[in-house]
């Protein structure tokens, strides 16, 4: 095998999914004997401690990604490496433009982890946001190859940014391995997970409109009115003051927790009666697979993109309309009123981190 090298550029390593998928795609390649840099707009964020020791940081040392174009050029042309892949929209577009500017051969792969159009409907339009898709639209012509973590979000992306269907393809995240299902064996030391407490529903995400953790709030409020049980949110994000207020409002306060980020959200999982998504919109919902990985039933919302994929249409899962809080309500009563079932490998196995980390490899 020739050994190769990769640079993967990000805005810096904050606690979210396309940020543990590209740190789990560094990790597996650098285990695969390539070089591999870690290339941040700023060397910060709850999975800083994480990297792997084979695993090279660039800190570029700006505040916003926009402002690492011109450093991430300077660090193209010094270290040249053979490819580079980024993640998340704006990030794509400064990724490109510095591999145009700093007149390399490289390629240029970039990935979508989120439905475009639903994503632009939850996001404040600055003006900014406002030209990103145009700027998307422009620069993405120009990479090699267009990665999207689902099929869903592969067809979105082809209609907004009219891309030739040769150039987008779609690949799984990279989620599940032997380290994960180690981590999810390891002992939770919880009062609400001992023996004999209510059941415990989990969900997980950054506390952003597009999770819509207050359409699982209203489900929970709901379900308390007929059932004993509690709620964690892990997580981290902008509305926790807002949902802090609602929490309140719905009463339930003394069956809600939200402690922030975790090290161990796996542990949660495994330990967990239900594992909820109440997203509006999503691109291949990590956590979702996670929870599969750990044993947990789960109920979804069938938000564009991802979950239907992975719940295989229902079939591993139970899928609810969007923004619907009765809807959800109902699916987890139902669920809660019958026997736990037993983890099914084939539900995670096409997200298996070294199959799909090959994938990732073949096309840079």
């Amino acid at each position: 095998m020739e050994t190769k090298k990769v640079a993967l550029f990000l805005p810096s390593l904050v606690g979210g999914g396309a940020e543990r998928v590209m740190l789990s795609l560094a990790s597996e390649f650098a285990d695969q004997g390539h070089h591999v840099d870690l290339v941040l707009a700023k060397a910060t964020g709850d999975y800083m401690h994480q990297v792997p020791a084979n695993v090279h940081i660039v800190d570029l040392d700006t505040p916003r990604v926009l402002y690492s174009l011109f450093p991430l050029i300077r660090y193209l042309k010094e270290h040249k490496p053979q490819s580079v892949l980024s993640a998340l929209d704006h990030t794509n577009v400064v990724a490109i433009c510095a591999v145009s500017l700093a007149n390399i051969n490289a390629k240029t792969v970039v990935s979508i982890h989120n439905n475009l159009t639903q994503f632009a409907k939850v996001r404040k339009k600055s003006m900014i946001m406002r030209l990103i898709p145009s700027l998307m639209k422009w620069s993405f012509k120009r990479a090699h190859k267009v990665i999207a973590v689902s099929q869903g979000v592969a067809d979105d992306v082809i209609e907004q940014l009219q891309l030739p269907e040769e150039k987008v393809q779609v690949i799984y995240n990279p989620v599940v391995d032997d380290a994960l299902i180690q981590k999810a064996n390891e002992p939770l030391f919880h009062p609400w997970f001992q023996k004999g407490e209510p059941p415990v529903l989990l969900a997980v995400g950054r506390l952003t409109p597009e999770k819509d953790f207050p359409n699982l709030l209203r489900a929970f409020a709901k379900l308390r009115q007929q059932k004993e049980a509690r709620l964690i949110i892990l997580g981290e994000g902008g509305k926790r003051a807002e949902l802090e207020e609602l929490i309140a409002e719905l009463g339930v306060a003394e069956d809600v927790q939200m402690p922030g980020f975790v090290d161990n959200p796996y542990a949660y999982m495994k330990n967990a009666r239900l594992f909820v998504l109440s997203s509006y919109c999503e691109g291949l919902p990590t956590v979702l697979i996670e929870a599969l990985a750990c044993g947990t039933e789960v109920v979804s919302t069938d938000c564009p993109s991802g979950p239907k994929e992975i719940l295989k249409g229902g079939r591993y899962g139970s899928l609810v309309e969007i923004d619907n809080s009765d809807a959800l309500f109902q699916a987890i009563l139902e669920q809660l009123d019958t026997p736990k079932a037993e983890a099914n490998r084939e539900a995670y196995e096409p997200f298996w981190k070294t199959n799909v980390s090959r994938q990732y490899l073949e096309i840079l």
